[in-house]
This record gives structure tokens, C-alpha cells and sequence, in this order.
């Protein structure tokens, strides 16, 4: 069996942009870019955004699925190889690696892990069918709230942490007043960003509804509202918006390597050394959503996918695979 030089799991702008540049330096990436039925998704978290307006060199805006075949064109044309499958395996205890599929095992001198993090939903049906088709259901308010859509309108943020805090506050500059919706009594949030909310509550941007759930979300091609039920005492009622946003965390796509990488207290990968994509074993490296619970930006992913596939280069040089 040959064995790859480098090997890219997953397709989203980090591992996208990961393997235009180790295709341009003649290493000849093979990309298991994943498969849509119950595992990765071919182009990753932006084949569910609409609008992308945040992304340079687009500035009339461009939708999330366009931008990246367009990614994964360029990357084609410089000779990279892709897979349409799930990885459904790995051996990262010795080298060359091993990276297995359903159909296909190919060993590797070094591996690019891409394969991000999967917002947490609250698995409505309704919720799923309008955050696919545009309709105004979102986990990312920094990637949508700014468009036109919710502007000057009643928006909805689901959660209770740092993060559901740092949406509804962002939230709160474009909307006529933003409902930060909790299943509990008290936020979760630290201290600094409790007092942030709290000030934005004071100034009557924003309102926390507490001891609260989403039972459903309202609307046929666009949400006009969501259902709420009180937890204490089970009451309901129809709560009229014309946006939602889920803000109860990201689960990062590292189940397959958790028995060889060192992983943090969020299952994200660690990196070896801050602003690298090294991780704890030589040879392998990350990029994208699947390392940060920062940022989780296209434009960031990509940045890291520059990096790794540059770290991977001088990696491979060293070992005198060229």
C-alpha cells in the first residue's frame, strides 16, 4: 500500500483551504471529505448557512453552499483528491497512520484533522426545517444577526452561558429588543458577563425569561414566533419573533480521536504550542472549529487550515518527505 503524504479529514473552510495549500506545495492531498448520511458534512457547518455577508471578498454577500464548492473547486484544480466518505477509523500510535472508511484504508505520513464541532440544537422538528432553508433559525448570531432580516425586529436567544450572553449582546445593536430565553432561575454566565446582561437589561434592550424552554418553533417558510412552556408549572403560551437563536454549545467531532490526542474539558483538541496546529502526536494536526471554542469563524478555520498545511510541509521536509 503507498502511503500519503498528507491526508485532510473533513471538508469545511479549514480543511478546505488546508488542502489548496498543500496542493500548491506538490504534496498531493487526499481528503476524506465526508458523507451527509449521519456523519460529516461535505463542506461542513456553512452548507446550512444562507447568507454569508462576513466572509472577505464577497461583498454583495454569498450563499453558505456556493462559497464552498467554490472552495472545494479551487482545491480541485490544484490536484487535490477527495473521498466521499466518513472516516470510521484511525491507528495514530504509529506511523504511517492508518485513516479507514466504510469502503477505503489508506495510510498516511501525516494527517489533517478539519472535522469541527456540530452546534447543539434542540432537535424540533420545526426548528431543523427552518434553520436548513433560511427561514430565521440560527447557532450562530455573529455569522447572521446582522442581516437584514432581523434587524429592528423582536429576536430570541436560547441559553444561559458566557456564550448565549455574548450572542444576545451582540444581537442587542441590531434588533428592537433581543429575549435571552433559560431553562433556569439564574444564568451561568461568569460574573463579567451576568453584569453585562444585566446592564443590557437595565437599558431595555434586553429581557431574560426565565425558568423557560422552547417547545416549538412557529412559521411556514419564515419564523413568526416560538412556542414556550414555563418549566415550574408547565404553562405555554405563543411567544411572537421574528428570529432564533440557539446558544447551548458546540460538541467538537473528536470521538474518533480521543484514544490518541490530548483533548480539554470541551473534547476540542489541544494544541502543542498557542497560534500552531500541532497536537501531542508528531505528524498530526488540527485546524478549524474542531481545536477552537473561541472563535468559530469560516474566516478563522481558514486561517488555521493555511497554518496547518504549512506546519505539515516543514513537518514532512524535516522528516525528508518531500
Amino acid at each position: 500500500m503507498s502511503v500519503e503524504k498528507v491526508v485532510i479529514v473533513g471538508s469545511g473552510p479549514a480543511g478546505l483551504t488546508a488542502a489548496i495549500y498543500a496542493a500548491r506545495a506538490a504534496l498531493k492531498p487526499l481528503m476524506f471529505e465526508g458523507f451527509s448520511a449521519g456523519g460529516l458534512i461535505p463542506g461542513g457547518q456553512l452548507m446550512f448557512t444562507t447568507d454569508v455577508e462576513n466572509y472577505p471578498g464577497f461583498p454583495e454577500g454569498v450563499m453558505g453552499p456556493k462559497m464552498m464548492k467554490m472552495f472545494r473547486d479551487q482545491a480541485e484544480r490544484f490536484g487535490t483528491r477527495f473521498i466521499r466518505e466518513d472516516v470510521t477509523q484511525v491507528d495514530l500510535s504509529k506511523r504511517p497512520f492508518t485513516v479507514r472508511s466504510d469502503e477505503n484504508e489508506v495510510q498516511a505520513h501525516s494527517v489533517i484533522i478539519s472535522t469541527g464541532a456540530r452546534a447543539n440544537w434542540l432537535e424540533l422538528p420545526n426548528e431543523q426545517r427552518l434553520a436548513k432553508a433560511g427561514g430565521g433559525v440560527s447557532a450562530c448570531a455573529v455569522c447572521d444577526g446582522a442581516l437584514p432580516v432581523f434587524r429592528d425586529q423582536e429576536l430570541v436567544v436560547v441559553g444561559g452561558g458566557d456564550s448565549a450572553v455574548e450572542e444576545a449582546s451582540y444581537l442587542t445593536k441590531f434588533a428592537r429588543k433581543v429575549y435571552l430565553v433559560h431553562r433556569r432561575d439564574a444564568l451561568r454566565a461568569s460574573q463579567i458577563m451576568q453584569e453585562r446582561a444585566f446592564k443590557l437589561v437595565e437599558e431595555g434592550k434586553l429581557e431574560i425569561v426565565w425558568d423557560t424552554q422552547v417547545t416549538d418553533v412557529l412559521g411556514d417558510e419564515f419564523i413568526s414566533g416560538v412556542e414556550l412552556q414555563n418549566i415550574k408549572n408547565n404553562e405555554t403560551r405563543e411567544f411572537p419573533c421574528k428570529g432564533l437563536f440557539l446558544a447551548i454549545g458546540h460538541t467538537p467531532n473528536t470521538e474518533l480521536f480521543k484514544e490518541f490526542l490530548d483533548l480539554d474539558d470541551g473534547k476540542y483538541i489541544k494544541l502543542k504550542t498557542p497560534g500552531r496546529s500541532f497536537t501531542n502526536v508528531d505528524g498530526v494536526f488540527a485546524a478549524g472549529d474542531v481545536a477552537d471554542h473561541i472563535y468559530r469563524q469560516a474566516v478563522t478555520a481558514a486561517g488555521t487550515g493555511c497554518m496547518a498545511a504549512i506546519d505539515a510541509e516543514r513537518w514532512l521536509a524535516a522528516q525528508g518527505i518531500e
